[in-house]
Protein backbone atom coordinates (compact mmCIF):
# COMPACT_ATOMS: atom_id res chain seq x y z
CA UNK A 1 0.00 0.00 0.00
CA UNK A 2 1.72 3.40 -0.53
CA UNK A 3 3.45 5.31 2.27
CA UNK A 4 3.24 1.86 3.87
CA UNK A 5 6.32 0.17 5.11
CA UNK A 6 6.88 -2.53 7.22
CA UNK A 7 9.99 -4.01 7.73
CA UNK A 8 11.46 -5.99 5.70
CA UNK A 9 10.57 -9.91 6.33
CA UNK A 10 10.47 -12.70 4.30
CA UNK A 11 8.36 -15.72 4.17
CA UNK A 12 11.40 -18.19 5.57
CA UNK A 13 10.38 -16.27 8.71
CA UNK A 14 6.27 -17.01 8.36
CA UNK A 15 5.60 -15.92 12.15
CA UNK A 16 7.58 -12.64 11.62
CA UNK A 17 5.79 -12.56 8.32
CA UNK A 18 2.28 -12.63 10.02
CA UNK A 19 3.34 -10.27 12.70
CA UNK A 20 4.54 -7.96 9.98
CA UNK A 21 0.90 -8.34 8.54
CA UNK A 22 -0.50 -7.31 11.52
CA UNK A 23 1.38 -4.07 11.36
CA UNK A 24 0.06 -3.20 8.42
CA UNK A 25 -3.64 -4.38 9.55
CA UNK A 26 -2.85 -1.65 12.04
CA UNK A 27 -2.11 1.00 9.63
CA UNK A 28 -4.86 -0.24 7.01
CA UNK A 29 -7.42 0.29 10.34
CA UNK A 30 -5.85 3.99 10.93
CA UNK A 31 -6.58 4.78 7.25
CA UNK A 32 -9.84 3.97 7.65
CA UNK A 33 -10.33 6.03 10.90
CA UNK A 34 -8.91 8.65 9.16
CA UNK A 35 -11.42 8.47 5.98
CA UNK A 36 -14.05 8.45 8.03
CA UNK A 37 -13.47 11.60 10.08
CA UNK A 38 -12.29 13.28 6.18
CA UNK A 39 -15.70 12.13 4.89
CA UNK A 40 -17.42 13.94 7.53
CA UNK A 41 -15.18 17.00 7.60
CA UNK A 42 -14.78 17.52 4.04
CA UNK A 43 -16.93 15.44 2.14
CA UNK A 44 -16.09 12.76 -0.89
CA UNK A 45 -12.75 14.11 -2.76
CA UNK A 46 -10.26 12.31 -4.71
CA UNK A 47 -8.29 12.14 -1.25
CA UNK A 48 -11.13 10.29 0.44
CA UNK A 49 -11.51 7.95 -2.91
CA UNK A 50 -7.96 7.12 -3.05
CA UNK A 51 -7.29 6.08 0.15
CA UNK A 52 -10.64 4.04 0.36
CA UNK A 53 -8.63 2.20 -2.72
CA UNK A 54 -5.94 1.36 -0.14
CA UNK A 55 -8.23 0.12 2.00
CA UNK A 56 -9.97 -2.08 0.00
CA UNK A 57 -7.05 -3.37 -1.84
CA UNK A 58 -5.75 -4.55 1.41
CA UNK A 59 -8.94 -6.21 2.90
CA UNK A 60 -9.92 -7.67 -0.37
CA UNK A 61 -6.38 -8.96 -0.74
CA UNK A 62 -4.13 -9.82 1.95
CA UNK A 63 -6.42 -9.83 5.02
CA UNK A 64 -8.28 -13.12 3.41
CA UNK A 65 -4.82 -14.66 2.61
CA UNK A 66 -3.60 -13.60 6.25
CA UNK A 67 -6.63 -15.26 8.09
CA UNK A 68 -6.13 -18.42 5.30
CA UNK A 69 -2.54 -18.72 6.69
CA UNK A 70 -3.74 -19.33 10.26
CA UNK A 71 -6.28 -21.29 9.54
CA UNK A 72 -4.01 -23.50 7.35
CA UNK A 73 -1.02 -23.72 9.41
CA UNK A 74 -1.01 -22.41 13.31
CA UNK A 75 -4.74 -22.95 14.13
CA UNK A 76 -4.66 -26.42 12.90
CA UNK A 77 -1.20 -26.80 15.65
CA UNK A 78 -2.82 -25.80 18.49
CA UNK A 79 -6.32 -27.65 18.70
CA UNK A 80 -4.60 -30.18 20.54
CA UNK A 81 -2.32 -27.97 22.41
CA UNK A 82 -1.71 -29.47 25.85
CA UNK A 83 -2.81 -25.45 27.59
CA UNK A 84 -6.28 -25.33 27.53
CA UNK A 85 -6.45 -21.68 27.41
CA UNK A 86 -4.64 -21.72 24.38
CA UNK A 87 -7.21 -24.13 22.95
CA UNK A 88 -9.69 -22.20 24.10
CA UNK A 89 -8.08 -18.87 22.49
CA UNK A 90 -7.70 -20.73 19.21
CA UNK A 91 -11.53 -21.36 19.80
CA UNK A 92 -12.19 -17.52 20.24
CA UNK A 93 -9.76 -16.50 17.68
CA UNK A 94 -11.66 -18.40 14.79
CA UNK A 95 -14.99 -17.14 16.09
CA UNK A 96 -13.33 -13.80 15.93
CA UNK A 97 -12.43 -14.15 11.69
CA UNK A 98 -15.71 -15.49 11.12
CA UNK A 99 -16.78 -12.58 12.54
CA UNK A 100 -14.36 -10.09 11.00
CA UNK A 101 -15.23 -11.34 6.98
CA UNK A 102 -19.07 -10.66 7.74
CA UNK A 103 -17.92 -7.68 8.81
CA UNK A 104 -15.53 -6.98 6.04
CA UNK A 105 -18.47 -8.20 3.73
CA UNK A 106 -20.72 -5.74 5.10
CA UNK A 107 -18.33 -3.03 5.47
CA UNK A 108 -16.96 -3.18 2.02
CA UNK A 109 -20.42 -2.40 0.26
CA UNK A 110 -20.12 1.04 2.60
CA UNK A 111 -16.63 2.11 1.39
CA UNK A 112 -17.65 1.06 -2.14
CA UNK A 113 -20.57 3.14 -1.99
CA UNK A 114 -17.93 6.12 -0.71
CA UNK A 115 -16.29 5.48 -3.45
CA UNK A 116 -18.80 6.34 -6.22
CA UNK A 117 -20.30 9.22 -4.03
CA UNK A 118 -20.30 12.76 -5.55
CA UNK A 119 -17.37 15.40 -4.37
CA UNK A 120 -18.44 17.67 -1.52
CA UNK A 121 -20.87 15.33 0.17
CA UNK A 122 -19.65 16.36 3.80
CA UNK A 123 -21.45 14.19 6.42
CA UNK A 124 -22.20 11.63 4.46
CA UNK A 125 -21.37 9.10 6.93
CA UNK A 126 -24.43 7.83 8.70
CA UNK A 127 -24.57 6.34 12.25
CA UNK A 128 -25.06 2.81 11.19
CA UNK A 129 -21.89 3.22 8.79
CA UNK A 130 -19.64 4.76 11.53
CA UNK A 131 -20.51 2.18 14.11
CA UNK A 132 -20.21 -0.47 11.62
CA UNK A 133 -16.29 0.99 11.01
CA UNK A 134 -15.99 0.97 14.38
CA UNK A 135 -17.06 -2.34 14.93
CA UNK A 136 -14.79 -3.58 12.26
CA UNK A 137 -11.62 -1.65 13.48
CA UNK A 138 -12.75 -2.97 17.19
CA UNK A 139 -13.15 -6.60 16.08
CA UNK A 140 -9.10 -6.39 14.87
CA UNK A 141 -7.90 -4.44 18.09
CA UNK A 142 -9.27 -6.89 19.99
CA UNK A 143 -7.63 -9.67 17.91
CA UNK A 144 -4.63 -9.42 17.54
CA UNK A 145 -3.26 -9.12 20.52
CA UNK A 146 -4.43 -12.59 21.36
CA UNK A 147 -2.75 -14.24 18.37
CA UNK A 148 0.46 -12.48 18.98
CA UNK A 149 0.39 -13.36 22.73
CA UNK A 150 -0.85 -16.60 23.00
CA UNK A 151 -1.04 -18.34 19.51
CA UNK A 152 1.55 -17.52 17.67
CA UNK A 153 3.73 -18.27 20.47
CA UNK A 154 2.57 -21.68 21.29
CA UNK A 155 2.61 -22.28 17.84
CA UNK A 156 6.21 -21.81 17.38
CA UNK A 157 7.25 -24.21 19.52
CA UNK A 158 4.87 -26.48 17.66
CA UNK A 159 6.94 -26.44 14.32
CA UNK A 160 10.33 -27.39 13.61
CA UNK A 161 12.48 -25.68 11.03
CA UNK A 162 11.34 -27.84 7.75
CA UNK A 163 8.02 -27.29 9.19
CA UNK A 164 8.57 -23.18 8.82
CA UNK A 165 10.39 -23.31 5.85
CA UNK A 166 6.86 -25.54 4.16
CA UNK A 167 4.87 -23.05 5.53
CA UNK A 168 6.92 -20.07 4.75
CA UNK A 169 6.87 -21.34 1.05
CA UNK A 170 3.25 -22.32 1.21
CA UNK A 171 2.51 -18.80 2.54
CA UNK A 172 4.69 -17.37 -0.68
CA UNK A 173 3.03 -19.65 -3.42
CA UNK A 174 -0.73 -18.71 -2.26
CA UNK A 175 0.36 -14.48 -3.01
CA UNK A 176 1.46 -15.75 -6.31
CA UNK A 177 -1.94 -16.58 -6.91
Amino acid sequence: MPGMRSPAVGFEQPFEMLEACHERVHRSLDLLRRIVAHIEAKGHDEQSRSALGDVLRYFDIAGPLHHQDEELHVFPALLTHSDGLVREAVAQLKDEHVLMYRLWSELRQVLLHWQGAADADAGAVTEAERRLADDFVTSYERHIPLEEAVAYPAARDEFSAADLARIGAEMATRRRG
